[in-house]
C-alpha cells in the first residue's frame, strides 16, 4: 500500500475475521507492521509503496496457520521505542516528530528492518485515551 492509497482499514478487517482462529497465540497484542523499501525514506512521495501487516506474536508450533495467513519474521535488533496517546488517526503527527525532528538530531540512522506499532490492552483506536508503542529500527550513525 502507500500513504496515498491506505488501505489499513481493509487489511485489518480480514486479518481480524481470521485471527481468532490462530491457535499459538503468545499473548494479546496486535501488531501493525511495516516494511519499507531501502530507498524509502530518502524523499517523501505519498504514492511510493511499502508493504503492511496486521499481526499476532505466536509461539514456535506445528499448528497451521488460518488460510490467507502468512508468518513473519522480525530480526532483533536495536529500536527506538516511542509511546503515543490519542486517536489512531492523528498518530501521524508523532511519526513526522519521529521522522523529521528526532532521527536528524538523535545520532541514529534508521535500519533497513520492519517498523511496527505494538497495540496492547490501552488501545481503543480513536479514542483520545488510546495508547500504542511506535518501534522504530535503528543503528548508531
Amino acid at each position: 500500500m502507500s500513504i496515498k492509497e491506505n488501505t489499513t482499514p481493509n487489511l485489518w478487517g480480514r486479518f481480524m475475521q481470521v485471527s481468532k482462529d490462530i491457535r499459538n497465540k503468545s499473548g494479546t497484542e496486535w501488531y501493525s507492521v511495516e516494511i519499507y523499501p531501502d530507498s524509502y525514506f530518502d524523499t517523501y512521495d505519498p504514492a511510493k509503496t511499502f508493504e503492511k501487516w496486521a499481526a499476532v506474536a505466536v509461539e514456535k508450533s506445528d499448528s497451521p496457520l488460518p488460510s490467507g495467513l502468512e508468518e513473519l519474521y522480525i530480526d532483533e535488533g536495536l529500536y527506538a521505542v516511542f509511546s503515543y496517546q490519542g486517536p489512531a488517526s492523528q498518530v501521524h503527527l508523532i511519526y513526522q516528530y519521529i521522522f523529521v525532528d528526532w532521527i536528524p538530531a538523535s545520532g541514529f540512522a534508521l535500519d533497513p528492518r520492519p517498523h511496527f506499532a505494538l497495540m496492547g490492552a490501552g488501545y481503543k483506536g480513536e479514542d483520545p485515551n488510546s495508547q500504542e508503542e511506535l518501534w522504530i529500527p535503528v543503528r548508531k550513525k
